[in-house]
């Protein structure tokens, strides 16, 4: 039998009586019905993703926190389910084909391609039409202002450069 972990609604009730709070306070703030809260402290309702984000954005924390929580309440729950046991047990492992046997990858999902569209290159990404006069591959530049070279560095004030011109 595995260890008892904690359920959802006793770590609430936790946090409730840490932070002063009754459930009908908890459901005012969060912005849920009140029974909502109170089932939840119960176990009688699961937290939801939607919850997990409402107690954590309140409790200032991360919601993977309540949701793990819930699915380690929920896997411990199974693990102690005997008729889920022997149906587990009933169960056969897939067995690998012979090539994945000896240690090289399934190739199945990799055959399994999308038609290709007639008159395009596989991989090929969509180019957009070129203008006139412009270069392939070739970066625009900015239009050249007046006295300056296409090339120079700007000048710094206080520059060793600037001093020697």
């Amino acid at each position: 039998m595995p260890k008892s972990i904690q359920s959802p609604g006793t770590v609430l009730k936790l946090f409730l009586r840490g932070y002063n709070l009754n459930p009908t306070s908890l459901a005012r703030e969060l912005k849920l019905s009140q029974a909502t809260v109170r089932l939840l402290t119960l176990d009688k309702t699961k937290i939801s993703v939607r919850v997990a984000l409402l107690l954590a954005k309140f409790f200032d924390m991360k919601p993977q926190y309540w949701l793990d929580l819930q699915n380690n309440y929920d896997l411990s729950l199974a693990a102690d389910n005997k008729k889920l046991a022997a149906l587990l047990n009933s169960i056969p492992k897939a067995k690998k084909p012979a090539a994945a046997q000896k240690g090289a990858p399934v190739k199945e999902a990799a055959k399994a391609k999308a038609p290709a569209k007639k008159g395009v290159k596989a991989n090929a990404a969509p180019k957009a039409p070129a203008k006139k006069g412009a270069k392939a591959n070739a970066a625009p530049k900015a239009p050249a202002k007046k006295g300056v070279k296409a090339d120079a560095a700007p000048k710094v004030p206080g520059d060793k450069k600037e001093s020697q011109e």
